[in-house]
C-alpha cells in the first residue's frame, strides 16, 4: 500500500485496503489519504476520526481531521479538530494555515487574518499562505498588510485558476495591473469538468482589468468571448462576473438601459453581498444618468445594506447607531499640549512632500493627477502611510497625539525613514521630484504632518459639502469603516461633519501652510486657478499641470473611482449634482447648515 501511495497509484492503494483488518494505523492512514484523493472525502472522515481515537497526540491526524472535515462541509468538526491540532502544534504553519482557511470560509475575516499572519510568519515562503493572508487583509481593509503579503508575488510560480483569480484582484487594487495579467496568463485550469467556466471567468476578469485601465476597446475585445446569450445558465459565479463586466463596459460606453439591466438580473439571481453591492452601486449609477433619482436612490439603498452586511462581518463594534467610524477625528492636539512641542530639525523643503487631503469625493484624485503631470512632482497613488505611522507609534508604546510632544531628533528621523521606505517601495523611480502624497483622510493625521513635516505644503480640496455627501453615498468603499458611515445619508452626514470640526480645531491650533483649492473655482476658472497653485508651490511654470486630463489617459492604473473622470478633462457636471437629490437631502441640512455657512457654501 506504501508503494503504491508512494508511485500515486490510489486506486490500487484502496483496492489492496480492502483485504486488511482497517485498524492498524498506517492502513487506516494511507486508505483515507487515497479516499480523500479520488473525491471520496466523506469516506476518509471516519477513517481519520478513527486514528485520532488511536492516537490522540499526534497533531497531524487532527490537522488531516479537520482539513477533510472543512472540505465535507463539517465545520464543527473542522473547527474542533484544528484548534486541537493547534494546541499540540502551536509552531506548525499547515495548521494555522488549515484553520485560517476555515475562518475564511466561515467568512471570520479578522480571525482568519491573524491566523493566516501568524501561518506566515512562521513558514515566510509559504505562498498558499501569503495569499490568503492577502485576501483576508483585503477584506478587512488592511491595505498595507496586503501589501506585505503580496510584496514577491511577481516571482510565484503559476496559481491554480481560483487563486489566481483572487490574486490578480488584489494586484490590480495595489495597482499592479502588469502583474494581475501575468497572473490570469499563468492560471493553472484544472483537469476536471470546472476548467471551461474558470477560463471563461479568467476572460471576464481581464475585460474588467481592462475596463479598469481606462482600455476600454480592448475590453470589449476580450467580452467578444463572452457572449450573452451563450452565457451557461447554471453558472451562477460565471454568470455575475461577465454580467458585472458587460455592465461596466455598456456604462463608459452610454448605454445605460443595457447596464440597467444586466445589474438588475445579478441582484435577482443572488444572495452573495459583495456581488450584491457591486450590482446595486452599479444600478443606481445607470439610473441616476437617466434621471431617475427615486430609482437611484432606492438602489443605493439596497447597495448599502448589503454593505453593512458585510461590514457587520468585520467591524461589528462600529455598526451601533453611535459608534465613530472615523476613530482618528477623536485624537486631538490641544493648546496646552502643542506648547509642549520642543522644536524638531526640519527636513529640507526638497523632501517635504505635497498633501494633498479634504473628504473623500471632493476633488483630491483631480489635483493629484494635475501635480503628477508636472515634471516636478510624481504621485503614488492613494497610500495610508502618514495613518501607518501614528499606528508604529502606537505600537511602540508611544500613544498617538499626546506622544508626538515627546518625540526627539532621533525619534522624528525614525519615522521619516520609515515614511521614506514605504513610499520608495511604491515609487522607486520618485528620483529628485517632489512626492505628492494624496490620502483624502490625511486631514485626520494633521498633528503627524505638522510633527514630521512642519514646512510642507498642505492643500486642502473643498467641494460643495452636499455634493461631496451624495458622491459618497453613491460610490463603493473598500474601508469596512466607510462602509459602516455611508450606511445611511445622516451617519455621513454626521462623519463628515465631524471630520470638519477636527480639521478647523487642528488648524487653529497647528497652524499649517493650507491652501484651500475649490472644485466650483476651478471648474469656472481653471487658468487663474492653475496660476494660484503654483505661486504657493514656488514654481516657474505651472502649465503642465493644465494637461492633466492627457496624462491621466497615458497611466495604466488610477485606484480611486474618479479612474474615469479625470481623463475627461475639466467640466462641470458634477457641479451642484445634489440639487435633483435635494428631497433626499432636507432631513439632513439642519446638521449641515452650519458647516455650510462656514465653508461659504449655500443650502
Amino acid at each position: 500500500m506504501l508503494a503504491a501511495f508512494e508511485q500515486g497509484e490510489m486506486q490500487r492503494v484502496l483496492t489492496l485496503s480492502e483485504s486488511l483488518s482497517g485498524e492498524h494505523e498506517i492502513e487506516l492512514l494511507l486508505r483515507a489519504l487515497a479516499l480523500r484523493a479520488t473525491g471520496r472525502a466523506t469516506e476518509a472522515l471516519p477513517l481519520l476520526l478513527r486514528l485520532t481515537q488511536l492516537r490522540p497526540q499526534t497533531f497531524e491526524y487532527w490537522n488531516n481531521l479537520g482539513l477533510v472535515a472543512r472540505e465535507t462541509g463539517d465545520v464543527p468538526t473542522a473547527e474542533q479538530a484544528l484548534r486541537r491540532a493547534l494546541a499540540l502544534a502551536p509552531q506548525h504553519a499547515d495548521v494555522h494555515y488549515n484553520l485560517g482557511l476555515l475562518q475564511l470560509q466561515q467568512q471570520h475575516w479578522l480571525a482568519a487574518r491573524e491566523t493566516l499572519l501568524d501561518a506566515v510568519q512562521l513558514a515566510p515562503g509559504l505562498i498558499e499562505a501569503r495569499l490568503q493572508a492577502a485576501h483576508a487583509c483585503h477584506v478587512c481593509g488592511d491595505s498595507l498588510g496586503e501589501e506585505a503579503m503580496l510584496e514577491n508575488a511577481a516571482t510565484w510560480p503559476p496559481q491554480p485558476a481560483e487563486q489566481a483569480l483572487t490574486l490578480a484582484r488584489m494586484l490590480s487594487t495595489l495597482g499592479r495591473q502588469d502583474e494581475a495579467f501575468h497572473a490570469l496568463d499563468q492560471a493553472l485550469l484544472p483537469g476536471d469538468h470546472s476548467a471551461p467556466s474558470l477560463r471563461l471567468r479568467i476572460i471576464a476578469m481581464r475585460a474588467a482589468l481592462l475596463e479598469r485601465s481606462n482600455r476600454l476597446e480592448q475590453a470589449e475585445t476580450e467580452l467578444t468571448q463572452l457572449p450573452l446569450q451563450e452565457l451557461p445558465p447554471d453558472d451562477p459565479q460565471l454568470l455575475c462576473a461577465a454580467w458585472l463586466t458587460h455592465a461596466a463596459v455598456a456604462m463608459r460606453r452610454g448605454d445605460t438601459a443595457s447596464a440597467e439591466q444586466l445589474y438588475r438580473r445579478i441582484l435577482a439571481s443572488t444572495e452573495d453581498a459583495d456581488a450584491r453591492a457591486q450590482a446595486a452601486f452599479g444600478l443606481a449609477a445607470a439610473c441616476d444618468r437617466q434621471q431617475r433619482q427615486h430609482a437611484a436612490w432606492a438602489a443605493l439603498q439596497q447597495a448599502h445594506a448589503a454593505q453593512l452586511t458585510i461590514a457587520q462581518g468585520i467591524v461589528p463594534e462600529l455598526t451601533g447607531e453611535d459608534s465613530q467610524p472615523l476613530a482618528m477625528a477623536d485624537l486631538l492636539v490641544s493648546r496646552s499640549e502643542y506648547a509642549r512641542w520642543a522644536p524638531l530639525p526640519p527636513p529640507r523643503e526638497d523632501q517635504n512632500p505635497v498633501f494633498v487631503l479634504g473628504f473623500p469625493r471632493s476633488g483630491t484624485t483631480l489635483l493629484e493627477q494635475m501635480l503628477d503631470a508636472h515634471p516636478d512632482f510624481c504621485a503614488m497613488d492613494e497610500r495610508a502611510f502618514i495613518h501607518e505611522l501614528t499606528e508604529r507609534m502606537r505600537l511602540a508604546g508611544q500613544p498617538y497625539p499626546s506622544a508626538l510632544a515627546d518625540l526627539t531628533d532621533t525619534d522624528a528621523a525614525q519615522l521619516r525613514a520609515v515614511y521614506t521606505q514605504m513610499v520608495r517601495k511604491v515609487v522607486p523611480e520618485l528620483g529628485a521630484r517632489r512626492l505628492v502624497d494624496k490620502n483624502p483622510l490625511n486631514m485626520l493625521c494633521l498633528p503627524m504632518i505638522a510633527r514630521l513635516f512642519p514646512q510642507a505644503r498642505i492643500i486642502l480640496c473643498l467641494r460643495h459639502p452636499c455634493d461631496v455627501l451624495l458622491s459618497c453615498y453613491m460610490q463603493s468603499f473598500r474601508s469596512p469603516a466607510f462602509m459602516v458611515m455611508c450606511s445611511s445619508l445622516q451617519r455621513l452626514v454626521r462623519g463628515y461633519v465631524r471630520a470638519f470640526e477636527h480639521w478647523f480645531d487642528q488648524v487653529e491650533v497647528l497652524a499649517p501652510r493650507v491652501l484651500e483649492w475649490r472644485y466650483e473655482s476651478v471648474v469656472s476658472h481653471f487658468d487663474e486657478q492653475v496660476l494660484q497653485l503654483g505661486h504657493f508651490l514656488d514654481l516657474d511654470n505651472a502649465g503642465p499641470m493644465a494637461r492633466f486630463a492627457e496624462h491621466a489617459r497615458s497611466k495604466r492604473y488610477i485606484s480611486t473611482p474618479s479612474y474615469a473622470q479625470v481623463t475627461q478633462g475639466i467640466h462641470g457636471h458634477a457641479v451642484h449634482r445634489w440639487h435633483a437629490y435635494r428631497e433626499m437631502f432636507e432631513p439632513v441640512l439642519p446638521l449641515l447648515r452650519p458647516l455650510l455657512e462656514r465653508l461659504g457654501y449655500a443650502a
